[in-house]
């Protein structure tokens, strides 16, 4: 008879051992297990002036961990200059320009850039990127479609995404991108401007 609790007591105890360690393997390492370290002061990106970085990202760190990730946000106005521009340069027909016009999304879009080793590392599907205001509620939300990089350089691959964003107020708002594979969130403050008159 009381050979029954002990039986009962060994497996409770191996079980327990078992889920304790299948925790353990399942949390991050190295710096995803840290987290990543921060700016003092955000630093603003070198081609979006509308981007500054919060997280460290720098092109060094990306052949110590391939973990590079840059956002930069294109605005409705710069979209239609750069279009304007195309038409001059290229004759396009006004139907061709009205149609390319029509295209743009009225807040602008989004740009993310991701290097990563290995090929299968830039799987963009991994990332979700959020945006919330101020007051921290969320305004914007959208895991990546599908889609994979292009060798980049050594065993580093380039992946692209191109988001249409919704037309907003004038505001800053808080941006983070989560690498669901890397355990990773890289942080951003993005100063929306003025939205243009269409």
């Amino acid at each position: 008879m009381q050979f029954l609790p002990r039986l009962a007591r060994h497996f409770f105890a191996v079980a327990l051992l078992l889920l304790c360690a299948g925790a353990a393997l399942a949390q991050p390492t190295g710096k995803a297990a840290k987290g990543r370290s921060r700016y003092t002061f955000a630093q603003r990106d070198s081609e979006s002036p509308y981007v500054k970085n919060l997280t460290k990202n720098t092109d060094e760190e990306q052949d110590v961990d391939g973990s590079f990730t840059r956002l930069g946000y294109r605005s409705y106005t710069d979209l239609l200059t750069e279009i304007t521009h195309l038409k001059k340069l290229h004759d396009w027909a006004d139907t061709t320009y009205q149609r390319r016009v029509a295209a743009i999304p009225p807040g602008g879009t989004l740009v993310v850039i991701v290097h990563r080793q290995g090929p299968k590392g830039v799987e963009m599907s991994n990332l979700t990127l959020t945006a919330t205001d101020k007051a921290g509620k969320e305004v914007f939300t959208q895991t990546l479609a599908p889609a994979t990089g292009r060798f980049f350089g050594r065993d580093l691959y380039q992946g692209k995404a191109v988001i249409p964003f919704p037309r907003m107020d004038p505001q800053e708002l808080n941006v983070s991108i989560r690498d669901a594979k890397l355990y990773q969130t890289f942080d951003y403050t993005l100063a929306l401007p003025a939205a243009a008159t269409e």
